[in-house]
């Protein structure tokens, strides 16, 4: 297939503060990949990850997390595991047990679905939730959940460029007009709009130069892949925003090594390259993404509990992030 590359969205849509840095999880419980699960989680469900949910909201968090998979292939099912609460879904119960903290999908495998689909569930949620959606996307890397639902994965890079627009589209218009290649529509419309306006931010996932690349040319965020505030990537964004959409705005997110605040427990199992200490010791460690001019900072807290998480987020909100500057 031939592909015209799609025109980015008119509008590019901001949301983080100016001149500070707010912080963000990835809630526990609704995905259970071996590379971040804690042994407590399996036996968790709905009461756990709402308790999660209100603390970050309590602590001052800009927005919690939930991923996307739709089928774990047997293959993959040892290192993943099969447990991924579906996305939206869960980002609209979390709203009705939320009242203030932004929403997340982190990410979403956009090309997956059609564009109106894709718009249709995020603009019910964010009219549901009172405006506090964030369209994370990205472009997958499971094989067989393209062969399942399409487009070929090799052809994933396209068509998640013309997807996400087609999303920013159908967030943007009642009546939108896609063009295609893979989704034209015409004289379709969606109800109901979105709250914000003029749309819900979208930002892309990934460190790839292809993902870099996506960001900078179609997105209003970026939500990397790699640890810790990567000046060299860093730098080559803003060289693509610079080209790509005459340096337009974007929110700029940092993803932190896991963190505990105060000494840890006997037992606790710490991740590797984790840093704990006092509230000055974490902050420490945060400041140089405030520095770069990363905007949100993704962190995640070990604990063998949900309690003793929901204390740590508590911790971290009350001690360590107003030592965080700008």
């Amino acid at each position: 297939m031939t592909d015209a590359r799609p025109e980015p969205p008119a509008d590019v849509v901001t949301v983080l503060p100016p001149g500070r840095t707010v912080f963000g999880m990835q809630l526990p419980v609704q995905s259970q990949s071996t590379i971040y699960v804690q042994p407590w989680e399996p036996a968790a469900g709905p009461d756990e990850l709402a308790r999660v949910a209100r603390a970050c909201e309590d602590a001052g968090f800009f927005y919690v997390g939930v991923c996307d998979h739709t089928a774990i292939p047997e293959r993959l099912a040892g290192a993943m595991s099969t447990t991924w609460y579906d996305t939206v879904a869960t980002l609209g119960w979390l709203a009705g047990v939320t009242s203030t903290v932004r929403l997340l999908s982190h990410i979403y495998v956009v090309a997956l679905r059609h564009p109106l689909r894709a718009a249709k569930e995020f603009a019910t949620l964010d009219a549901l939730s009172g405006g506090r959606v964030v369209c994370g996307v990205g472009a997958g890397h499971v094989t067989e959940e393209f062969d399942l639902m399409g487009p070929p994965f090799d052809e994933r890079g396209a068509a998640t460029d013309e997807a996400l627009c087609g999303l920013a589209l159908g967030l943007s218009e009642e009546f939108p007009e896609l063009p295609g290649p893979r989704w034209p529509a015409s004289g379709l419309g969606l109800r109901p709009r979105p709250v914000q306006a003029p749309r819900p931010p979208i930002w892309t996932g990934g460190s790839s130069p292809a993902a870099l690349r996506r960001t900078a040319r179609y997105a209003d965020g970026w939500l990397p892949q790699t640890l810790g505030p990567n000046v060299e990537l860093l730098a080559r964004l803003r060289e693509l925003r610079a080209e790509l959409r005459d340096g337009a705005p974007l929110d700029i997110g940092g993803i932190s090594n896991s963190l505990y605040v105060g000494t840890p427990p006997a037992g606790l199992a710490l991740p590797p390259g984790t840093v704990a200490g006092a509230p000055e010791a974490v902050a420490a460690y945060l400041q140089p993404f405030a520095a770069a001019g990363v905007g949100q900072v993704q962190v995640r807290f070990p604990a063998r509990s949900a309690t003793e998480l929901c204390d740590q987020i508590a911790a971290f909100g009350a001690e360590v992030a107003p030592l965080v500057g700008p």
